[in-house]
């Protein structure tokens, strides 16, 4: 069976894609910049393929994190409008 893509490693990569520093990232979500590091590292494991081209303390999405950040952004409105469905139900 093919794993599923992991809620937190896309957010780490669309948020590392949005302002392009792993520092930066790392203070938006209240994580470790390592932490971010090994989610990055971890999708890009899980995925075989490179997500970011990396200068200096830079970093550029490649082609195929350009693509994987089309499906991120759909997955994660998804999610959040099931969250919001569901709280709705409560009310």
């Amino acid at each position: 069976m093919t794993p599923i893509l992991d809620s937190r490693k896309l957010l780490a990569f669309t948020t590392l894609s949005r302002v392009g520093s792993f520092t930066l990232a790392a203070r938006e979500l209240h994580l470790t910049q390592s932490a971010v590091s090994h989610a990055i590292k971890a999708l890009e494991d899980e995925l075989g393929l490179r997500l970011f081209d990396r200068m200096g303390r830079r970093v550029t999405l490649t082609a195929a994190g350009k693509q994987l950040l089309e499906h991120a952004h759909k997955i994660l409105a998804e999610m959040k409008m099931a969250r919001a469905d569901m709280a709705a139900l409560v009310k």
